[in-house]
């Protein structure tokens, strides 16, 4: 639909996707967490917050491919940072009390679900801006990255550090 440039609708079924999948960890809460759901969740997140950008990007070229771009570069550094710790903080057996209905402990970050769909939506609504709002949430997905990979590495740090002096 986005590559069509058939907007509303598009914004329709984003919402209803994360809609979907808000249910979907609500019940997952309510019966049993699992580790596989946990991998199929973030991973199907990671694509679709990308394919909605591709979207915009097929949409109009010229105009949002470079942004569009871009802002796919930026969503690579905040999955990467959230998933790295994740993975280095479960195999120290990092946790945080906050995250016990989770599938796994990670670092928060300005860009996150939330924000990341109130962008999704102002694409929608003002297509025309999508270069302009592309590019500003590029720059706060960048602080997100760097905030994450340093605060991660002292987390991580003073870990081994506690782990060789016992």
């Amino acid at each position: 639909m986005l590559a069509f440039e058939l907007y509303l609708p598009a914004l329709a079924a984003i919402l209803c996707n994360r809609l979907m999948d808000g249910l979907d960890d609500a019940l997952a809460r309510i019966t049993q967490t699992s580790d596989a759901g946990g991998y199929l969740d973030i991973t199907l997140d990671f694509i679709f917050y990308s394919a909605v950008v591709l979207g915009f990007a097929f949409a109009d070229p010229e105009k949002n491919a470079l942004m569009a771009s871009l802002l796919i570069f930026t969503f690579v550094g905040t999955g990467s940072s959230f998933l790295g710790y994740a993975i280095v903080a479960q195999k120290k057996g990092l946790s945080d009390p906050d995250s016990s209905n989770k599938s796994f402990y990670y670092l928060n970050g300005l860009a996150e679900g939330t924000e990341t769909i109130a962008i999704f939506v102002l694409f929608c609504l003002f297509p025309q801006y999508f270069p302009i709002l592309a590019a500003f949430f590029a720059v706060i997905c960048i602080l997100t990255t760097m905030t994450r990979v340093w605060a991660g590495y002292q987390t991580l740090r003073q870990a081994d550090e506690l782990d060789t002096h016992q």
